[in-house]
């Protein structure tokens, strides 16, 4: 089966400031066009893996709208985070972030070995 992926923000589609790093608003707004995907390849099958997905964009979200300016970038959290000690705590925006990247990195293997031709969803994943 067959469909088009469309979705307004892309990864490719972000700007990078220079010192500062990835803009969050962006990046959590191309995670969030992601979910429809994961519906699209297979509801059942990709369930935990969007659940995983929208969980921690949830949770890197509600760090950045607690300040907004102040966390404007993914690295302006993560090192607020750090300073402050809680990088490394469960359900942190850094550990959100780590898992988000993870789940990301699987999706884009998957999506390859896809568009490589594997009809098997079993041997993609």
């Amino acid at each position: 089966q067959y469909f088009l992926l469309v979705w307004d923000t892309r990864f490719s589609d972000i700007e990078l400031r220079e010192e500062e790093g990835i803009p969050t608003e962006e990046f959590l707004e191309s995670c969030y066009a992601i979910v429809p995907v994961l519906d699209k390849l297979g509801p059942t099958v990709f369930a935990p893996v969007k659940m995983d997905f929208v969980g921690n964009i949830k949770k890197i979200n509600q760090k950045f709208i607690t300040n907004k300016e102040e966390f404007d970038t993914l690295q302006k959290i993560v090192l607020h985070e750090v300073n402050t000690g809680v990088a490394q705590v469960r359900n942190s925006a850094t550990e959100a972030l780590l898992w988000l990247k993870r789940g990301l990195k699987f999706l884009k293997g998957f999506l390859t070995e896809v568009k490589n031709g594997e009809k098997n969803i079993q041997t993609a994943l």
